[in-house]
């Protein structure tokens, strides 16, 4: 046993393990395979031992007996050979380990009670974050790759073209592995070892739900692996989910009218594959080719030429009948789950109205520093009133006396009146109830919620040591990229900018003259700045008023064309743009005792007897925030400050590479926003259940703070790191 298991194999007391393990070990012994000793204690074998003699014999008498979705695949397949004048029949395998339950395939990756294996194909460890598994290819090109057999649709000039006696020879060479690649790595540290097949049903989505009466479209898709690829079923189970024991009948897609498309499919890995030979296959000497044959590499010189040149490759088998079949030649975790994309895709243009869509996308919730105090605005919708709230949340929510509620799932989630003001300074919130002010002690790591939706938490800033309030907006907008070649950014779309914000100094140019202008600034009427004379003179709060918060100060000191008149934009403009910096880090400072010595509190070193140019507060230095993009010709970055109330939003991941599509009338969809006057909307779903990303940012710390997060938890699926030991670290 490796010295390191007890750190990081799941604890074998955990009742949900034993229970995969004992189904794990019944299923093994009813395909008369070994069976490992998983606890002391193995009479439910026992038990069952005449139950599964019962079984082992029914499935001799049925043994040309195929679960529905493979007998489609098998009638197609024969029916494909037989059409293009090929004899014989070719046989899906019969008995093989279905991965009926979620996570099966995980436990059968990796040996019993040991964390490595190790195979031609494969490493594979056991980590503290959850599994990590090596192919030996890891591919990024596609050059070559795409095999396509003649006789069904139209083959794509880029596309190699396969004569269907080549494909032929393929899939009968596919379906007889070595039994090396039929190990399975569960059972491999024993003497004597499982070897068989694995197989898995999927039901991946087609087309999105339509209203109340159009529901959801699948597809069936059934994989077939050798046990000792078994990882690349608990991948993309892991991605499009797991749709049960396909022998049962309710997960008969044949009996599913309402969500099934009719479309099936198969994958059948076979990284055997790259070891054929062309003569041996039946391709042509080359002398004897077609033109195409020669330019798609379906002929041979040397009788020692391998298939592909002994490349990995995908060889799809498909036509109008709505079957579709794949073996590939590698296990690649990438190719497993874009032929499934690629499935998808066939099944969406057999069914039409939708397609399938290569997008990212995520619903981003935009994010503001309000400073040290937050003012809510006093002409809130009535509709969000906090009585409503609490009529609407009774179930989920303790109401308080004096006035505000916490949830009862989340304690750090405190619901509070449309009035409450949040003020750091003073370390608490406060509002009026019953005529009384009441106040609640602002903490940290708790989020306040307003009636509207709008979230407050308290966080210090990065760099810093200081702390501000955070907003964010209750609405977000879904940002969806679609028809994206890769590398075109989708994944990025979801990814939070705060790793590209970085923190500098506050550079004066002449402190005392700086100073001055602010002042100037700080000093000035603003009550005579709006383009409608009838709101002049109403607006009479200062610019360091605490009535006035960031926010306030912010949009106060932006141009506007609709609301500001053109005497007050062109003073606007004339503001350079450091002391516009100055006059918000200022003001984010300030407070109501200091009055009007502000400028007391700040202050430049003094260099060589000169004043310096780097603003500091109270003598600390005090710290800006720059947006990083990319660099210049000569390798230096480009950097653009932010503006003082700048947070990155708070996004969502909705999507990453798999999206299903369609475009409906709105008179089939409620509640659609009435700002909206389009006559037909475009609806989507994403079709993957967890995301598979390559973190490429994440080796600079900092840059993906999500993967780092993502990274340090359990129950990851992990591809193409190097593990590391204790000792290592």
């Amino acid at each position: 046993m490796n010295e390191t298991v007890a750190s990081t194999h799941p604890h074998l007391s955990d009742p949900k393990r034993q229970e995969e393990l004992q189904h794990i070990n019944l299923q093994l012994a009813a395909l008369g395979q070994p069976t490992c000793e998983v606890e002391d204690n193995q009479q439910y074998l026992k038990i069952a031992d005449s139950l599964l003699k019962n079984y082992s014999q029914q499935r001799r008498l049925l043994a040309k007996y195929r679960c529905p979705a493979d007998q489609r695949i098998q009638d197609f397949l024969n029916s494909y050979l037989h059409e293009n004048g090929i004899e014989g029949s070719i046989h899906l395998p019969g008995e093989t380990f279905v991965l009926d339950r979620k996570g099966l395939g995980r436990e059968l990756s990796l040996p019993f009670l040991q964390n490595e294996f190790r195979s031609a194909y494969i490493d594979s460890y056991r980590v503290q974050q959850g599994v990590l598994h090596n192919p030996r290819n890891d591919r990024r090109t596609t050059k070559g790759v795409f095999h396509i057999v003649a006789g069904g649709l139209p083959v794509p000039a880029d596309k190699n073209e396969v004569p269907v006696p080549v494909y032929t020879a393929l899939l009968r060479e596919a379906l007889s592995p070595p039994d090396e690649l039929l190990r399975l790595p569960f059972t491999s540290a024993q003497q004597e070892a499982a070897k068989l097949w694995v197989s898995l049903l999927m039901r991946p989505i087609v087309c999105p739900q339509i209203g109340d009466d159009m529901p959801v479209k699948t597809m069936e898709t059934r994989f077939f692996a050798p046990g000792g690829l078994v990882a690349n079923l608990d991948f993309v189970e892991s991605i499009f989910g797991n749709a049960g024991d396909p022998f049962l009948p309710e997960n008969d897609a044949a009996l599913d009218i309402d969500q099934w498309t009719g479309h099936t499919g198969c994958i059948i890995l076979a990284p055997h594959l790259v070891n054929c030979r062309k003569k041996d296959l039946g391709l042509p000497h080359v002398k004897g080719a077609s033109e195409r044959q020669r330019r798609d590499g379906m002929c041979w010189q040397q009788e020692d030429e391998l298939y592909n040149d002994g490349k990995p490759f995908k060889l799809v088998c498909r036509n109008m009948q709505g079957v579709i079949v794949t073996l590939i030649a590698d296990n690649y975790f990438g190719y497993s789950k874009k032929e499934i994309k690629s499935q998808i895709s066939y099944s969406a243009n057999l069914f039409g109205g939708c397609e399938e869509e290569h997008a990212g996308g995520a619903l981003a919730f935009p994010r503001a520093i309000l400073g040290e105090i937050y003012l809510p605005h006093t002409d809130t919708d009535p509709r969000y009133g906090f009585d409503n709230l609490c009529r609407n949340l009774a179930p989920l929510i303790e109401h308080k006396d004096e006035g505000y509620a916490v949830d009862k799932n989340h304690p750090a989630i405190i619901y509070i009146p449309s009035s409450a003001q949040i003020n750091i300074q003073q370390q608490h919130i406060s509002w009026l109830h019953d005529g009384k002010t009441q106040t609640l002690k602002l903490l940290i790591d708790h989020t306040y919620v307003y009636p509207n939706g709008f979230k407050v938490h308290m966080e210090r800033h990065p760099n810093a040591p200081s702390w501000r309030l955070i907003g964010t907006h209750p609405e977000g907008t879904f940002c969806h990229k679609p028809s994206t070649v890769s590398g075109g950014g989708k994944s990025e779309i979801s990814k939070s900018i705060a790793g590209a914000v970085i923190s500098g100094a506050v550079f004066v140019d002449d402190f005392d003259k700086d100073m001055d202008i602010v002042a100037d600034i700080f000093e000035r009427d603003y009550s005579d700045r709006f383009r409608d004379p009838d709101r002049n003179g109403k607006d009479q709060r200062p610019l360091l008023s605490n009535k006035r918060t960031l926010g306030s100060a912010i949009k106060l000191l932006t141009p506007s064309v609709t609301e500001y008149s053109d005497a007050y934009n062109h003073w606007l403009e004339h503001i350079p743009q450091h002391i516009l910096a100055l006059v918000l880090m200022i003001k984010r400072f300030y407070k109501e005792e200091w009055g009007q010595n502000w400028r007391e509190h700040f202050s430049v070193d003094l260099v060589n007897s000169y004043p310096g140019n780097e603003l500091k507060y109270h003598g600390r230095k005090l710290i800006a925030s720059y947006l990083r993009v990319g660099f210049d010709t000569n390798g230096a970055w480009r950097v653009f400050k932010l503006r003082q109330d700048f947070s990155a939003s708070e996004k969502v991941q909705l999507e990453d590479d798999i999206t299903a599509s369609t475009v409906v009338p709105v008179h089939y969809l409620n509640e659609l926003n009435p700002a909206y006057k389009n006559l037909c909307v475009k609806l989507v779903e994403n079709c993957e259940q967890s995301f598979f990303q390559r973190p490429d940012d994440a080796i600079h710390r900092g840059m993906d703070l999500q993967t780092e997060q993502d990274l340090a938890t359990a129950n990851n699926f992990i591809s193409n790191f190097q593990p590391l030991t204790p000792q290592d670290a």
